[in-house]
């Protein structure tokens, strides 16, 4: 039998076999809770994993190798701006998001703020959140179509990614998602660890590496690739949706208490650091053994290809664990903002326990497949869409004042502040002459703040924020 099919049977096999081990952990009494926050369980280690898993998806490896085979090193600062951006939640805000016992973000602005505010927050994360999982169903479906041509187009590919996580998720919930992360990120570093050094090694090694890349690029500089201005839009970006997208917060609402999601988050910015850089290794080495690729994005797949079948496949199984580990946990946030946000509030207000289980289990294989068609139908205006990530910028605004600064919080500032979030970046896509900055990042943080402040000065309804938050504030 094919040595990579194998593994990757191996892998699948493994996944689902935690999948089902994570429904021996389930007390029984909050069965909603526990399929989408764990019985809020989740130990330190769990909230690294789920983390990283979140973080290390296909854009963190083979789209840094993509970067680096043309701009070097400098691509893995994507992946040191998502670890920057959740140690820096991990110091500000992971315990304070726990301690507000709360299950998605609109959640948060139709309690404190009104229900205009909910709706347009859930609008906004939902679209988010498919773009991204779509991306990821592309990204495992390229990476089992590269390395098993014989067996996977790029659309059966995403198909399998997509069965497969779905089945994750629906089987384990987030239990099932925590524990199958932790074994993610374990084949994820094995994978691309002896991937790189196994291809640096058949390169010659790194001295031999060095002499033989392209004139012109300091290949190895950590900011001279990629450029200053972009490097920057990174970290603002990271560390503006750390603190904002659905599918990064539920993970601190699911640890065990505010301390646990603190120590959960840095640890996880720490474990994810590294990788971006490794994976831009592979970039670099393709630059030498493979110079003018048509594809960049094959620089990662060929070099792999040139490896020993035992090889390839350890570091296939650890490029798809990026794709699946990235989804499980944004699919499952998807669910959540759909059941909690829009099912239980404005379609079946009496819902019961059983019938909310029930639910949750069948949006969660209605977004798996409305993502598969959007991945394998409109892939040509995603990377477009991928600017929505700017949006979390408004969310951030939101919630930031919210724990911090809560006196200065109106009834209307959630609606106003990310429907004027929308707005602009609506503006920024269609009409290119206000594009003044390098990326729109670098204007929705004042736009946000401007807006949010001037509700403040016009709104004279206080938003119906808990005595509890205003004191923490205040102490």
């Amino acid at each position: 039998m094919n040595v990579t099919l194998l593994i990757v049977i191996v892998y699948i096999m493994l996944l689902y076999g935690l999948a089902w081990y994570s429904t021996k952990l389930k007390s029984g009494e909050e069965i909603v809770e526990e399929f989408f926050l764990a019985d809020r369980g989740f130990p330190a280690y769990i909230v690294a994993a789920m983390l990283t898993g979140l973080a290390v998806g296909g854009a963190s490896t083979i789209g840094v190798a993509e970067s680096a085979y043309t701009q070097g090193i400098s691509a893995g600062m994507y992946n040191a701006a998502w670890a920057v951006g959740a140690i820096v939640v991990g110091f500000t805000a992971a315990s304070r998001l726990r301690d507000l016992t709360v299950t998605t973000i609109p959640e948060l602005f139709g309690n404190y703020y009104d229900e205009a505010g909910r709706v347009i927050a859930v609008i906004g994360q939902i679209i988010i959140q498919i773009v991204i999982t779509s991306l990821q169903y592309i990204a495992g479906g390229a990476i089992l179509a590269s390395l098993l041509p014989e067996l996977f187009s790029v659309n059966m590919g995403a198909l399998l990614t997509a069965i497969v996580l779905g089945g994750v998720a629906l089987i384990g919930g987030y239990w099932g998602a925590g524990l199958t992360n932790l074994i993610n990120v374990i084949v994820i570093y094995i994978g691309v660890i002896i991937g790189a050094i196994m291809s640096i090694s058949k390169a010659g090694g790194i001295s031999n590496i060095v002499a033989n890349l392209p004139v012109g690029l300091q290949w190895f500089d950590p900011v001279a690739g990629v450029g200053i201005g972009i490097i920057i839009a990174w970290f603002i970006v990271m560390i503006t949706q750390t603190h904002s997208t659905q599918a990064v917060v539920q993970i601190s609402f699911a640890a065990k208490d505010g301390q646990t999601a603190k120590r959960g988050f840095i640890l996880g910015g720490l474990i994810i650091l590294p990788i971006g850089f490794i994976c831009a290794l592979f970039g670099i080495v393709a630059a030498v053994q493979f110079p003018g690729l048509e594809d960049p994005a094959m620089a990662l797949p060929k070099v792999i290809l040139n490896l020993p079948a035992i090889i390839s496949g350890l570091t296939l199984a650890g490029l798809w664990a990026s794709s699946i580990s990235t989804t499980v946990g944004l699919l499952l946030g998807s669910s959540t903002l759909v059941v909690n946000d829009i099912w239980k509030n404005y379609i079946q207000t009496d819902i019961t326990q059983k019938q909310e289980h029930i639910m949750s289990r069948i949006v969660v294989v209605v977004i798996t497949a409305l993502t598969f068609l959007l991945a394998i139908t409109v892939e040509g205006i995603l990377d477009t869409l991928l600017i929505g990530l700017t949006l979390t910028t408004a969310y951030t605004v939101v919630v930031l004042f919210t724990i911090f600064a809560p006196k200065l919080c109106k009834k209307s500032a959630a609606f106003w502040t990310i429907g004027t979030g929308i707005i602009f970046l609506f503006v920024w896509v269609f009409v290119p002459a206000i594009r003044i900055v390098s990326h729109p990042i670098f204007l929705a943080w004042p736009i946000a703040i401007g807006t949010f402040l001037l509700v403040s000065m016009l709104d004279k309804t206080p938003a119906n924020i808990p005595n509890e938050v205003v004191e923490s504030e205040s102490t």
